[in-house]
């Protein structure tokens, strides 16, 4: 499993980088990317309370 930003769908509300900002940040555009696509323990427990807080549902997990 593969955590990704959809850009399509990301809107910049950079809710994810607050969450975790060691596993998101908001780049010079202002929208969110994964800098972990393969968290683990606390950092993949952070990457489901973004998944639920991003108010686009642009966080999510692939088969990568």
């Amino acid at each position: 499993m593969a955590l990704i930003i959809d850009s399509a769908r990301c809107q910049g509300h950079g809710r994810c980088a607050l969450i975790n900002p060691d596993l998101f940040e908001v780049n010079d555009d202002g929208y969110g990317v994964v800098l972990d696509p393969a968290p683990a323990g606390d950092a993949k427990a952070d990457a489901d309370r973004a998944i639920g807080n991003c108010p686009e549902q642009a966080i999510l997990w692939t088969r990568g």
